[in-house]
């Protein structure tokens, strides 16, 4: 992509009047950004929903000496920029009819062929949400997904740092430009995200962290991911309206249950309450919803040589499924005297082993 087009797309993005939207109408119609700033005006007023109020400000030379401006800053700082257009782009994103047209990048972002999943949370996480989101992490890394959250206190950064820890690429979405970061406490985080993923903004060097960027970016969050947990959350919170956002984005919502009387909870039994999103308990739980397993022929080269590295609690599992047959979840987790949770998050990483396989239903059978 020339320089031409990502400052075009810059001034674009820069016009008053001129939303996300609308922008990825003249996107569509003009082919490129600088098209749309080649084409009469006359010709897109004939675009539906666009009109004289909305195009007052498109040839403004202001807009283009601002973008020039902040084009200079992103070239002189190691930013990258992806255009709607590029094969670079979050793909999920151009799903979306709000998605920007432009981001910034930061790190070593690799985002082709691999699952996304966003996690969210309140900033006031309790232990039980930490260690859920340790295991949930450690469960799931056997598929080794991409994990994107806000880089913001609490859940996000727990998942994000758990991620690192096992080896997962991590996507911190910004509600201000890269040339800053907030809460400052988590600058000494930027260099390990960067190494193992790295960060997404939509927004310029003069943006601020204010209260609608924060909204605003909660839209990436739920529209980069093929779907979206919420670990906790109070009544009401930034991660219901990132959860909102992924349901009207047509992408799964989970959430973690509380007991009724944990106010940090509350956010998440409303959601399975209001049938607003899946109850998990585990990662078990949303890889078998979301019907996520490893290609078979990992299975298979992963298979020989399990047998030796069976953890004592997988061996009672796998012994009873060989002598009883098919079983469910509840009937393992009682019979191998085996917390339920545990069983599911040891059946989880039994299965990515090859010996075990998840039936309808959540019977299991050994293989």
């Amino acid at each position: 992509m020339s320089n031409n087009e990502h400052i075009a797309a810059l001034r674009l993005q820069n016009v008053p009047h001129i939303g996300n939207i609308t922008a990825r109408k003249l996107l569509a119609h003009c082919g490129s950004p600088s098209a749309v700033f080649s084409d009469k005006k006359k010709a897109l007023l004939r675009i539906e929903g666009v009109g004289e109020y909305t195009l007052r400000g498109l040839f403004d030379s202001r807009y283009l000496d601002a973008a020039l401006e902040e084009y200079n800053y992103v070239k002189g700082n190691d930013i990258r920029m992806l255009l709607s257009t590029e094969p670079d782009f979050p793909e999920y994103l151009n799903h979306c009819p709000d998605g920007p047209i432009l981001l910034f990048a930061k790190g070593r972002i690799r985002l082709q062929q691999q699952k996304i999943l966003s996690v969210v949370g309140t900033r006031n996480m309790t232990e039980r949400g930490r260690s859920f989101c340790e295991q949930f992490i450690e469960d799931i890394a056997v598929l080794n997904p991409i994990i994107v959250s806000g880089f913001a206190l609490g859940v996000d950064i727990c998942v994000q740092k758990s991620a690192i820890e096992h080896g997962l690429q991590t996507i911190g979405c910004l509600a201000h430009g890269l040339n800053q970061i907030y809460p400052r406490t988590h600058a000494r985080y930027m260099s390990p995200v960067m190494e193992n993923g790295g960060f997404f903004s939509e927004f310029w060097s003069t943006s601020r962290p204010e209260r609608e960027n924060f909204l605003r970016r909660n839209r990436i969050i739920a529209g980069i991911s093929q779907a979206t947990v919420v670990v906790e959350s109070a009544e009401k919170g930034g991660s219901l309206v990132t959860a909102d956002l992924a349901a009207g984005y047509n992408r799964d919502v989970f959430a973690v249950p509380g007991r009724p009387d944990d106010f940090y909870s509350a956010g998440c039994n409303n959601l399975i309450k209001q049938q607003n999103a899946h109850l998990i308990t585990s990662a078990a739980d949303l890889v078998y919803l979301l019907n996520w397993t490893p290609e078979p022929e990992k299975k298979r080269a992963v298979q020989k040589r399990l047998f030796v590295e069976l953890r004592e609690s997988e061996k009672t599992i796998y012994q009873f499924l060989l002598q009883d047959g098919k079983q469910q979840l509840d009937t393992i987790a009682v019979n191998c005297d085996i917390p339920i949770f545990k069983v599911s998050s040891t059946l989880l990483e039994m299965e990515m082993k090859g010996v075990v396989r998840c039936l309808p239903g959540k019977v299991f059978e050994a293989v």
